[in-house]
């Protein structure tokens, strides 16, 4: 799933240890998620969105788009 997590990273001045560490998981867990390489799970969507202070959809893009 494609995301802006790195963007809203880099933008706060966050390393991926720091942020990781304000959400209790690791960097590699940052890193693999930023990567694309990992979805996480529902509440830590929810985590990284409120942390940011967005909305869910505004931080991931699951690829399907909005229904015409």
């Amino acid at each position: 799933m494609k995301n802006c997590i790195r963007a809203l990273r880099t933008a706060r001045g966050l390393s991926q240890e720091a942020l990781g560490e304000q959400l209790n998981v690791s960097r590699q867990t940052i890193n693999a998620i930023e990567a694309g390489r990992y979805d996480p799970s529902l509440p830590l969507a929810f985590k990284l969105a409120r942390f940011f202070a967005l909305h869910i959809e505004d931080v991931f893009d699951d690829g399907e788009g909005a229904a015409s």
